[in-house]
């Protein structure tokens, strides 16, 4: 018998790669049976989601307390579909909450390439893993997110396990509870999603629930951030059309402002739909709402509370 690779267990013993018992048939299916079977598989991956909560909540916590200051970075790292995910989930956080491009680094085995043509090798290359990590040059503040369906991943675990000698804080997210990701994570995050329909395909269920719980991860900590205020996305970048759209409108819902009066706001402020806001609700002129903002690490509701008890004295 083949030993298995080094990272690697049993298959055998991995619930993603089980064969589902529902569909045994599933090559015979009708077009709108085949679809009905697969989309209905998708509704377990947020009921795995839910089931992990208190593990995305203790995750966010952990992370916040490492980047609230300033200086730390979240690092992805994964292979195949999970490193994309995590690719994906790193990169949509400069648009939507101005997350500083030096403070996000996105690694996937076999790198870049990897996005656009599969490098199914290179998820078992440790060497690799380690090549990185020593790229990365990891520091206490930094936050690593490390991602594998199955949670045996050669590459995931030892960049893991570098991590946690770096010490940054690791955060593992697998689809199979108590595997080797989620017993060398600091902070795992464990989505039990089960076999799948199409059975060791963990691009579907298994991918969908990662999705779900990396939005869930990093959207909690861009709040807890500072990067929203009330449920409006104050702190995006403004680089189309349709986002300066976007601003002006949220510029006027959160401070109630006419179209005219936030559009010169934002034109004062660079885009910067927090900085308008605090302009706006506070009365105040751009450098004195940037440093209001500054100095409660740009939380815009603390900013205007600081003004208002500022008025009340």
């Amino acid at each position: 018998m083949t030993p298995p690779l080094p990272g690697h267990t049993d298959s055998a013993s991995l619930s993603t790669e089980q064969p589902s018992s529902q569909h045994p048939r599933l090559d015979e299916y009708p077009t709108a049976e085949l679809v009905r079977a697969l989309s209905e598989d998708q509704f377990l991956a947020a009921q795995a989601v839910a089931r992990a909560e208190a593990q995305i909540v203790r995750a966010v916590d952990l992370a916040y307390q490492r980047l609230q200051a300033g200086q730390g970075r979240l690092v992805y790292v994964g292979a195949g579909t999970s490193g994309r995910l995590g690719v994906l989930d790193g990169v949509e956080l400069l648009p939507t909450f101005s997350w500083p491009p030096e403070r996000l680094l996105t690694l996937i085995a076999g790198g870049e390439s990897a996005m656009f043509r599969a490098a199914e090798g290179a998820e078992d290359d440790e060497a690799l893993a380690e090549t990185d990590m020593r790229a990365a040059q990891l520091t206490p503040n930094d936050v690593v997110i490390a991602l594998a369906a199955s949670g045996t991943t050669p590459y995931a675990l030892a960049c893991v396990r570098w991590a946690r000698q770096s010490g940054a804080l690791t955060i593992g997210v697998t689809n199979n509870p108590g595997s080797p990701l989620a017993r060398t994570a600091e902070a795992p995050i464990e989505l039990d999603t089960g076999p799948e329909v199409i059975s060791g395909s963990t691009r579907l269920k298994a991918g969908t629930a990662q999705k779900i719980a990396l939005n869930t991860f990093s959207s909690s900590l861009m709040v807890r951030l500072g990067k929203v205020y009330g449920n409006l996305m104050v702190d995006l970048m403004a680089t189309n059309a349709k986002l300066r759209r976007r601003a002006m409108k949220l510029t006027q819902h959160a401070s109630g402002a006419s179209e005219a009066e936030a559009s010169q706001a934002l034109e004062q402020a660079g885009m910067q739909v927090k900085t308008a806001v605090v302009m706006l609700r506070g009365r105040l002129d751009v450098q004195e709402a940037r440093a209001r903002l500054t100095a409660v690490g740009g939380h815009t509701r603390a900013a205007l509370n600081e003004v208002a008890e500022s008025e009340d004295i």
